[in-house]
This record gives C-alpha cells, sequence and structure tokens, in this order.
C-alpha cells in the first residue's frame, strides 16, 4: 500500500505480517476485501471494525527501515 504524509514524505508499506498477529481486532483485516475497506480517519489508517493504525508510529517505522522518499512534484 502507498501512502502519503503531510510532510511530504511518500513510501509503499507491505501489511502482510497483519497475518501472523493475534486478536479480535485484527482478525477481519486478514480477509483481503475487509482490509481494502481502509479509510483515514484523522489522520490514521482506520478499518471499520476500528482497528487504527498510528500515523506517527507508520512514518517513523517506515522512515527506519528506508521505505519513505519525497514526494515529486508531480505526485
Amino acid at each position: 500500500m502507498e501512502i502519503s504524509f503531510s510532510d511530504g514524505m511518500i513510501g509503499a508499506r507491505d501489511f502482510s505480517e497483519i497475518k501472523s498477529r493475534h486478536g479480535v481486532m485484527v482478525k477481519p483485516l486478514k480477509n483481503a476485501d475487509f482490509f481494502a475497506r481502509v479509510f483515514i480517519d484523522d489522520g490514521a489508517l482506520t478499518w471499520p471494525n476500528g482497528y487504527d493504525w498510528d500515523p506517527i508510529a507508520l512514518h517513523d517505522e517506515m522512515k527506519a527501515v528506508g521505505l519513505l522518499r519525497h514526494m515529486d512534484a508531480a505526485e
């Protein structure tokens, strides 16, 4: 999934590790159709069951592993 941030950074993040996580909130995300229903709520990736992904933590994680780049003016 390609994600853009308000600081002008953009990057692709693989969320397939969700399949190895456990818990009631994560279980629906293992279904590709449900996972695709993601939307942005108050800056966070959010799913219809209320599961969300902290945008600051996501940005920091992606930056730490070199997955972010500056958006080109054309993007």
